[in-house]
Formats: structure tokens, sequence, C-alpha cells
């Protein structure tokens, strides 16, 4: 009887090993899907802060062109 026990008591633990293994392969792999998708938000989040920034930049050389035009305009009138 012993040896009946001891061979049902050693397919529940290979059973279990087994749940345990596919329990962390999920878990690893619901990880990687989170790594995943932080490291694409994280890139959307650069490129729109790059967008930002030209715009902005665009913005300020627009506005450095129409002060450049003002004082020649200015020169002009005082000549």
């Amino acid at each position: 009887m012993s040896d009946a026990s001891t061979t049902q008591r050693n397919g529940q633990t290979n059973d279990m090993n087994t749940n345990l293994d596919r329990s962390k392969k999920m878990n690893f792999l619901a990880e990687d899907l989170a790594r995943a998708h932080m490291s694409s938000r994280l890139e959307q989040a650069q490129m729109a802060r790059r967008g930002h920034q030209l715009a902005a930049a665009r913005r300020l050389s627009r506005k450095a062109e129409r002060a450049a035009a003002q004082a020649r305009l200015a020169l002009a009138r005082v000549i």
C-alpha cells in the first residue's frame, strides 16, 4: 500500500509542479506584455513631446521672423 500511496503522492507532486511551471510561465508572459505596453506608451509620449517641441520651435521662429521684419520696417522709416 505504501508504494501505491507514494506513487499517488508523486503523481500529485508532479501535477502541482507542472501547474506551478505553467503559472510561472503565464506570469512571465503577463510581465512581458506589460513591459511591451509600457515601452509603447513611453515611445508615444516621447513622440508627442517631440511634436510639441517642434510646433513650439516653429511658432518661435515665425515670431522672430515677424520681429525682424518689423525692425527692418522701423529702420526703413527712420532712414
